[in-house]
């Protein structure tokens, strides 16, 4: 098992609670740091790495001594969610859901933590709001930092993990949104307008799943795992499993509006369809006898009231006879 990580930073020519932000050199790393009093009277430090290249790795390996695989695991582009126990530290990979708003659709955003006895690393692939948020009012705020701080890693984890399980809610929302106004659409005729707006929120509701369907097994994990999650924290991390039930709750429900939706939309236009079909078939048969009437008055042969006015008139009164009949007729069964 890998040992300890190894602090380099020198430390000792900072304060506690100082603040050390990115280089503004573009090669290099990309490393944003917080520190404060931590629990046990040493310090705490919060280090940010987002969308990690090989030089952010390169500063990694050289203040830490993580395994090899979990390196790996933070450029692979397909790991799955997971809760990893070392005998001297963490590592959670967990995916929430981003917004992208590049393609116009929900992606998942992986994020990478580390969590040790005096530090916390996140690494996101993408740039991940909550993240962002928290760490920069820790970062602009002494009396936030000194109170998250204060409580030890694993409640700094916790806030990281559970600012992101909330952030899906807001998303929720506006699809919950986006499902009644497709409703009120339905119900209000436009249904052939909102054919490709309800396949967008059903393949939005498929993402979302899919995200977090497998991240459920892993807040489990991270549940169960005693590892800088003392005893007294263990409610917290309760509270998050309890909200991604609630998550994948509503994406079930969602699921199924979105499947009545569907089937509602169809039916409307199923019966639009049939209304159409049914007034051209009834026109149809309408003007089948008329179009009998004139064939046999039309061929050419010798037929009663050949080359006369009234021969023509009275085929013509036949026809106004036969077709005010069909249109009576077809009106009282309902027809036309």
């Amino acid at each position: 098992m890998p040992n300890l990580p190894k602090p380099r930073f020198g430390r000792a020519a900072r304060i506690r609670g100082a603040v050390v932000t990115r280089p503004s050199e573009p090669e290099a790393p990309n490393v944003e740091i917080i520190e404060a009093p931590s629990s046990d009277g040493g310090t705490l430090r919060w280090i940010n790495i987002e969308r990690p290249r090989q030089v952010d790795r390169a500063w990694l390996e050289e203040h830490f001594d993580f395994h090899a695989l979990d390196y790996e695991d933070i450029f692979s582009r397909n790991q799955r969610p997971k809760v990893d126990e070392y005998d001297d530290y963490l590592f959670v990979v967990l995916h929430f859901p981003r917004f992208d708003k590049t393609v116009g659709r929900l992606n998942a955003a992986e994020l990478d933590v580390f969590v040790g006895p005096d530090f916390v690393v996140t690494i996101p692939n993408e740039p991940l709001q909550p993240v962002e948020y928290l760490f920069e009012r820790c970062r602009t705020r002494e009396d936030l930092r000194e109170q998250i701080f204060s409580k030890g890693p694993g409640y700094l984890l916790y806030k990281i993990v559970d600012d992101c399980v909330d952030a899906s809610f807001p998303m929720l929302r506006k699809i919950g949104n986006k499902l009644e106004r497709l409703e009120e659409d339905i119900l209000e005729g436009r249904s052939k307008e909102i054919v490709r707006d309800l396949s967008n929120v059903k393949q939005e509701i498929i993402n979302f799943r899919k995200i977090v369907r497998p991240q459920r097994a892993a807040l489990s994990d991270l549940e169960r795992t005693k590892r800088y999650v003392p005893d007294d924290l263990e409610m917290y991390f309760d509270d998050i499993n309890d909200a991604s039930e609630r998550v994948w709750d509503m994406l079930d429900n969602f699921k199924e509006v979105v499947q009545g939706l569907e089937e509602t939309n169809e039916s409307v236009l199923s019966h639009q369809l049939n209304d159409v079909l049914r007034v051209l078939t009834a026109f149809s048969v309408v003007i089948l006898p008329l179009t009998l009437i004139a064939s046999i008055w039309g061929m050419n042969t010798h037929v009663p009231g050949e080359q006369t006015t009234g021969g023509f008139y009275a085929v013509l009164g036949v026809m106004l006879v036969v077709l005010i009949g069909m249109v009576v007729l077809f009106r009282k069964r309902g027809w036309l």
